[in-house]
């Protein structure tokens, strides 16, 4: 996934700043907006791995901080529910400029709210998705009850939330209490994902039953079972983030791309934007790359690594192939392997000394009422499986361009 710093304006021309998250490919099929909850920001690790799951699936993501949130410009004081809609019109418009215009809108607790309330403005979306979302805006007003009266009364209040301070004026209140939420709601006109935790203990899951029964279809609701309202645990956020990529894409337009074609036995073909390589082999389509740490994005498997699975494989379909022959009690082969690149003490046609030769290591384990010597006779006939034959023959590879 590649990261690209931006910041834009929004309605009082205050610099909201954002990150895009792009595909591997640096192409992205689709755009999605994500909206933050209420007093986080873009680097909330749970927006990470949703963005993560959506960026494999092609689909760049906008995350950014609201107004005087993050490193955004402005004062929260001053924001309002309403700021925090125009806000997402601004990050939707600037990607409308600059890219393409988002098909999905994604938003977090108070920012499922948002665009809930927003989504309906903008033509071009067609997906919205929620997450520990309120019904009611107003409903946030919960965080800072021991400080309504102080609110009331001298117009503003410091609170606490999260372990925070932030100050809240009588406006932000003001606002979230003229929002007909319901309205927008039923007017929304989108597919509709919504996702919310039973154990929800910050928004009750009674809110995500409340927008299901106010929304048209197409509407869907997945429960997050088990997890809290940050989703701190990360293997909520990557189901969060699975689920949203699987649905998503049956409500928007995702071009395909180009089909892999040839007329030999494989065809692979890595593009312009790092190692991922798509390949096409007897008619099924793999995706080989290599570790991060060393530049790739860890996508598929390292192409020893498919040199070691197709070592492995053919060894095991070999044992089966000669047990069934022999009818014998063969229930099941496992083939553990690792391959290394190791200093031979024995190479006798090495040409440089100190050279290194590649090492597979092979254990196998038979399962099945196999006496003694049927076994041995199995670890044999592994040594004579086509691809072990490969690797020890005379092979020849020929090179030219097309």
């Amino acid at each position: 996934m590649n990261s690209v710093r931006i910041k834009f304006p929004n309605e009082q021309g205050h610099l909201l700043s954002a990150r895009l998250e792009l595909p591997v490919s640096g192409k992205p099929k689709a755009y999605a907006v994500f909206a933050h909850c209420f007093t986080c920001s873009k680097n909330l690790n749970a927006v990470g791995h949703i963005s993560s799951a959506l960026t494999g699936k092609g689909i760049a993501v906008l995350r950014f901080d609201f107004t005087g949130l993050g490193q955004s410009e402005g004062d929260f004081a001053d924001s309002n529910f309403s700021s925090n809609i125009s806000d997402l019109i601004a990050a939707y418009k600037y990607l409308e400029d600059h890219y393409a215009a988002p098909q999905i809108f994604i938003g977090h607790s108070l920012g499922g709210a948002a665009v809930l309330n927003a989504a309906g403005f903008l033509p071009a979306l067609k997906a919205v998705v929620t997450i520990g979302a309120p019904a009611d805006p107003p409903h946030v007003k919960h965080l800072f009850t021991s400080s309504m009266d102080e609110i009331v009364a001298k117009g503003e209040a410091e609170v606490s939330i999260g372990g925070r301070p932030f100050k809240i004026k009588k406006q932000f209140i003001d606002d979230l209490e003229n929002t007909d939420a319901n309205k927008r709601i039923k007017e929304l006109n989108k597919a509709l994902l919504i996702l919310h935790s039973p154990q929800d203990a910050t928004v009750g899951i009674e809110n995500a039953a409340q927008i299901y029964t106010a929304a048209r279809h197409p509407k869907s609701f997945i429960s997050l079972d088990g997890a809290d309202h940050l989703m701190t645990r990360e293997v909520d956020s990557l189901y969060v983030g699975d689920v949203i990529s699987s649905w998503v894409v049956r409500y928007i337009e995702l071009p395909a791309d180009a089909p892999l074609e040839t007329d030999d036995q494989v065809v692979v073909r890595t593009q312009e934007n790092g190692y991922t390589t798509d390949m096409l082999v007897g008619g099924h389509t793999l995706i080989a790359d290599e570790p991060a740490d060393v530049g790739g994005s860890n996508l598929g498997p390292t192409p020893y690594g498919y040199l070691t699975a197709a070592l492995g494989s053919c060894t095991s379909m070999t044992l089966r192939m000669y047990a069934d022959h022999k009818k014998w009690d063969l229930k099941e082969v496992t083939v553990h392997l690792s391959h290394n690149k190791k200093h031979s003490e024995d190479c006798e046609n090495c040409e440089k000394s100190g050279a290194k030769i590649d090492h597979f290591e092979r254990v196998i384990e038979l399962e099945g009422d196999l006496d003694e010597s049927q076994r041995q006779r199995l670890l044999e006939i592994a040594d004579r499986c086509p691809v072990h034959r490969t690797l020890h023959g005379d092979v020849k590879v020929i090179t030219k361009l097309a």
